[in-house]
């Protein structure tokens, strides 16, 4: 039918390549990551916990992966917007699944959105370097 949209969205082999990938850039660095890979939709595709990580580290990382996908943009580019007095203050508070941390990156194939991924369990910056190995090497 004309009048559809076709939609492109990460595999289940995908998405266990990058969580892989993220586990062992976390691994390389002595970190406890959990990761998420949502498709264009913000909708979970794989997700796992490693061993350590704090047991709300997944809702951040599945809240990253989802606002980085709705969004088509890095979580931590609406970390200092969202604070009080900036220019997107309190939109963050409009979805309890929205997390502004550092960390949650789209994905990207042939300049289309295709989902994203997240991760949460230590510093902002370094579940951003791990996720961020892990998008690079599949050049996503």
């Amino acid at each position: 039918m004309d009048r559809l949209i076709g939609q492109r969205n990460p595999s289940l082999a995908l998405a266990l390549d990058l969580l892989e990938r993220v586990r062992a850039e976390a691994q390389a660095r002595s970190l406890a990551l959990a990761v998420c890979v949502v498709d264009s939709g913000g909708h979970v595709v794989a997700s796992q916990r490693m061993d350590g990580v704090a047991l709300g580290a997944m809702r951040l990382a599945v809240g990253k992966a989802y606002t980085a996908a709705l969004w088509g943009a890095r979580t931590g580019d609406f970390t200092d917007s969202t604070q009080p007095g900036g220019a997107d203050w309190g939109w963050n508070t409009t979805d309890e699944r929205i997390v502004v941390y550092a960390g949650g990156l789209p994905l990207y194939a042939d300049g289309e959105l295709v989902g994203a991924i997240g991760a949460s369990g230590a510093a902002a910056d370094e579940d951003e370097a791990c996720v961020a190995a892990a998008v690079r090497a599949l050049d996503l």
